[in-house]
């Protein structure tokens, strides 16, 4: 399928998709959101894509809705269901990982977007805020449950109350992104991380990224029987007999993600 909002590249056993709407800073129209879902749970979901990349063109990973694109004085928890929470459940039902490069503002459901993805990279340019409570609105998207899990919550109900713009460096600090990268360049070295983690053991990250999704609302019983089960299913595959062989011939593993 042809995506006009969108672009996608494969390399590797990766996929990076592009929010390609750069003239509005990659804001997030029903369109792009609907072709970003059928991205997620068509091209992305394919065997031989093991790590994908979102990202934004231009100066933007995204400045969140489209307002002249989305009808609030309607039902916005309907279109919430329809359209938006579709695109943070392929996320996290993705058997991979799935890396933010944020390469620029994001704001709003744009941060929204950012923080349901697994790891989150930022270029030195990136900024972010939560933006919702500056035009009365409430944090949407997911973003009332990703965030406070990763900055806990009083800092987001400071951002959220404030709704205060904070720079890279201070996303690093507080736990909203995972590393920062010079901007000059970011593009590459974004890139070549998501393509090493494409030649992983994709179904043991795909376990782990189970495990850790599942820990936030488990009880401890709970989550060592997840992990039970998980490591069960590990111990299985092909790539932990390549993993075992490298290690006691003290090669590099040569991982198929089987």
């Amino acid at each position: 399928m042809a995506y006009d909002n969108l672009v996608l590249e494969r390399s590797d056993g990766a996929m990076r998709i592009t929010l390609n709407r750069p003239q509005v800073l990659n804001a997030l129209s029903l369109a792009l959101l609907t072709e970003l879902h059928d991205a997620l749970t068509g091209p992305a979901a394919e065997p031989d894509v093991r790590a994908v990349l979102i990202t934004g063109a231009g100066r933007g990973f995204s400045a969140g809705a489209d307002l002249g694109d989305t009808p609030v004085d309607q039902d916005i928890g309907a279109l919430l269901e329809r359209v938006y929470h579709p695109v943070v459940r392929a996320i996290a039902g993705l058997r991979k990982p799935v890396i933010a490069g944020v390469n620029g503002v994001a704001a709003g459901a744009g941060l929204s977007l950012a923080v349901a993805c697994d790891v989150r990279v930022a270029s030195s340019a990136a900024r972010f805020t939560i933006g919702f409570t500056g035009i009365g609105l409430v944090m949407d998207a997911g973003s009332s449950y990703f965030l406070p899990r990763l900055i806990g919550p009083g800092r987001t109900l400071d951002l959220a109350f404030g709704n205060r713009p904070i720079d890279a460096e201070e996303a690093l600090r507080i736990g909203l992104v995972e590393s920062v990268v010079a901007a000059d360049e970011f593009e590459a070295h974004v890139w070549d991380r998501v393509k090493a983690l494409a030649a992983g053991p994709t179904l043991s990250y795909a376990l782990v990224k189970h495990e850790i999704r599942s820990s936030l609302d488990n009880t401890l019983a709970q989550q060592l029987a997840v992990e039970s089960e998980a490591q069960a299913a590990a111990a299985a595959s092909q790539d932990v007999s390549e993993g075992i062989d490298a290690f006691k011939s003290k090669r590099a593993p040569r991982f198929r993600g089987l």
